[in-house]
C-alpha cells in the first residue's frame, strides 16, 4: 500500500476529499431528426476511495456519463474535474496521457490486443507510460487476479470470465485512483460475472481505488457504498 501511495504521489496525483466532480453537463449531439439532448444540467461530486453504481434504463445515459468522466467525451457545457484535475482545457494528447496514467476503464466487450498475450495485454499501458518495471507489474496484477498460469495464453485462448480479469488487471496495474466500468459482468453467465465482480471489488479495497460502474443488475449495484440513479439524462437520486 506504501507503494501505491508513493506511485500516486509521484504522477501528481491531488490527495482530496472528491475524485470526479461533474458540474451543470450538458451533452447536445446532432442528428438528422434534430438535436438530441444527451445529458441534461448533470451535476456530481463522487467522494474517493469509495464504490459507486450508476443504474438506469437503457438510453437514459449511463455510459455517457462514463465517456465524460474519462475525457472520451467533451460535455457541451459544464465542467469535469478528475483527481483534481480539470479536463475541460486538455488537449486529445493530454487527455490520452491523464487517462493513461490516472484512470482505469472495464469495457463490457474486454478490448483486449489479440495478437498480444495476457502479459503483454496488461504490460502494454504501463511501458506507454516509461515504467521500467511493467512485465514484473503486469505479471503481479495478472497473479492478483489468479491468472499468473495464463500469462502467456492469447485472448482467443482464453474463456470471456478470463478475458475479462486480464482487462480488469489492466486497468488496475498503473495503480489508479479512478476505475471506470462500463457493464463489466453484461457478455458473462452469472456465476463467471460473480466471480469477476468480486475480483474487481477486492482489488478497489486493497488499491483504495474509488470504482464507478454502470449496472442493470440491482443486486450488484446494492453492493456499492453509492448509488447514482439516471433517466432521460437526469440524475434522479
Amino acid at each position: 500500500m506504501q507503494a501505491i501511495t508513493a506511485m500516486r504521489r509521484r504522477k501528481g496525483f491531488v490527495m482530496t476529499g472528491s475524485i470526479l466532480k461533474l458540474q451543470s453537463i450538458d451533452l447536445n449531439l446532432k442528428s438528422d431528426a434534430g438535436l438530441v439532448h444527451i445529458l441534461k444540467n448533470v451535476s456530481l461530486d463522487l467522494p474517493a476511495g469509495r464504490t459507486v453504481s450508476i443504474t438506469g434504463p437503457s438510453g437514459s445515459g449511463k455510459t455517457t456519463l462514463l465517456m465524460i468522466a474519462s475525457g472520451l467525451e467533451r460535455p457541451t457545457s459544464g465542467t469535469v474535474e478528475v483527481a483534481g484535475k480539470m479536463l475541460n482545457g486538455l488537449s486529445e494528447d493530454d487527455l490520452a496521457v491523464f487517462r493513461r496514467d490516472h484512470v482505469g476503464i472495464i469495457f463490457q466487450n474486454f478490448h483486449l490486443i489479440p495478437t498480444m498475450n495476457a502479459l503483454e495485454n496488461v504490460a502494454i499501458p504501463l511501458e506507454f507510460s516509461g515504467a521500467k518495471d511493467a512485465f514484473a507489474r503486469a505479471e503481479a496484477a495478472l497473479d492478483a487476479v489468479g491468472l499468473k498460469p495464463r500469462a502467456k495464453h492469447y485472448p482467443g485462448q482464453l474463456s470471456g470470465g478470463e478475458q475479462q480479469r486480464v482487462a480488469i488487471a489492466r486497468a488496475f496495474a498503473a495503480a489508479p485512483r479512478l476505475i471506470l466500468a462500463d457493464e463489466p459482468t453484461g457478455n458473462l453467465d452469472a456465476e463467471t460475472g460473480e466471480r469477476v465482480m468480486k475480483i474487481m471489488f477486492d482489488m478497489t479495497r486493497r488499491q483504495g481505488t474509488t470504482l464507478v460502474l454502470v449496472t442493470h443488475d440491482a443486486e450488484l449495484a446494492s453492493q456499492c457504498d453509492i448509488t447514482v440513479k439516471i433517466r432521460d439524462g437526469q440524475i434522479l437520486q
